[in-house]
């Protein structure tokens, strides 16, 4: 079993403040669609990702293109140094904000 598949929908909907419409329409689900998952239907695999990757990872998939996926294919099979070079500097970014958020608090 993956990482992201024992998550609990509910819970994580509740940590970011939203109601189950805000929170299951966001991926394309209904209301009541998200209430069953959240009652322990089991959730079909690509409704998990697209959870994972809106609500987990906070990503905007209307910012998403395919070429985006193809320049980092490209960078990983072609590049593996500076593919590796700019995570670690995303990497250390991201916590250089994070940082700056918990002084902030």
């Amino acid at each position: 079993m993956g990482l992201f598949e024992k998550f609990d929908p509910r819970e994580i909907r509740q940590r970011l403040g939203l109601n189950q419409d805000q929170f299951w329409t966001k991926i394309g689900v209904t209301q009541s669609g998200g209430s069953r998952y959240e009652s322990g239907r089991e959730m079909p695999k690509p409704v998990r990702e697209l959870l994972r990757l809106v609500h987990v990872e906070q990503i905007d998939l209307s910012k998403v293109k395919k070429e985006d996926f193809e320049v980092l294919e490209y960078l990983k099979n072609r590049q593996p140094d500076l593919y590796k070079k700019l995570r670690r500097s995303v990497q250390a970014q991201q916590q250089g904000v994070e940082k700056v958020e918990e002084v902030a608090a």
